[in-house]
């Protein structure tokens, strides 16, 4: 289960996707988050389900690992679905007992729901699977630069996030090689019901949190011999700077919150 985590991993591989400006990538997520929220109807879902599978194909990374992300959020997405099926409101009724009622639009409701987390995970993921941490420092650092001018820390809260993402596979793997090293001792995390499982992972948590504060105390040691500070005046060794591409990437974003709207405004409409 744990391999399944894919936020916060980097998959090498030459594509165009690869090749953006970080920026782009981060307003994309950001504009495709906002069209995947504010808007509702079949057809404007439909138009984000195309872009998303549009992306997902030049960023030539095996679908097969894009889903397993997926995997990890089964759960929640079984109650997202159970509590919009049995607790929408609907005119159509087509099946209740006491105050749990289906209806026509507690499935609709239900199905938008759950294709909307679908999306937003494998969005997100997109984001960093074709993005390293450091590049994405740079580009919320850049992206985000007219902050400072009003005293936002953006350089600390930019490297403070990069940071977070790029122990998450870190950690994972960790947390493996406890499990691991445990069971091997015999200890036992597969069998029994899920309070017994949840009861057997208490003996990783100490472990887990003495390497975690390990690696921190470490990382901050490393930065702090590098003379390492941030804010104005630090230079960059490749400094971001945009390309063909990344105009032609704008295009294709307006093109798409073009589309979404339409589609959102004709099913209101019709």
């Amino acid at each position: 289960m744990l391999k399944d985590i894919t936020l916060g991993q980097y998959y090498p591989t030459d594509s165009v996707i690869h090749r953006l400006d970080p920026r782009v990538k981060l307003a994309a997520v950001l504009i495709f988050l906002i069209t995947l929220f504010a808007f509702q109807g079949p057809v404007a879902m439909g138009v984000c389900a195309a872009f998303l599978i549009f992306v997902i194909v030049l960023t030539r990374i095996p679908f097969s690992f894009m889903i397993r992300g997926l995997r990890l959020i089964l759960v929640i997405l079984i109650i997202t679905a159970l509590m919009n099926l049995f607790f929408t409101n609907g005119e159509h009724i087509l099946w209740s007992y006491g105050v749990l009622k289906i209806s026509i639009e507690g499935i609709k409701m239900a199905c938008l729901m759950v294709f909307r987390l679908i999306f937003l995970i494998l969005g997100t993921s997109i984001l960093t699977l074709t993005t390293t941490p450091n590049q994405l420092t740079e580009g919320m650092e850049k992206g985000l630069r007219w902050l400072s001018y009003i005293g936002v820390p953006i350089h600390e809260i930019a490297m403070m996030m990069s940071i977070a993402l790029r122990f998450i596979p870190i950690l994972t793997e960790e947390t493996d090689k406890i499990m691991r090293a445990q069971m091997a001792r015999g200890a036992d995390f597969e069998t029994g019901g899920l309070i017994k499982r949840a009861k057997a992972m208490i003996p990783l948590l100490v472990p887990l949190f003495v390497s975690a504060f390990r690696r921190a105390n470490d990382l901050a040691l490393a930065m702090e011999a590098r003379c390492y500070h941030g804010g104005r005046g630090r230079t960059k060794l490749k400094p971001l700077i945009y390309q063909k591409r990344d105009f032609i990437s704008y295009f294709v974003l307006l093109g798409y919150v073009t589309a979404v709207i339409a589609a959102s405004v004709w099913w209101k409409s019709r």
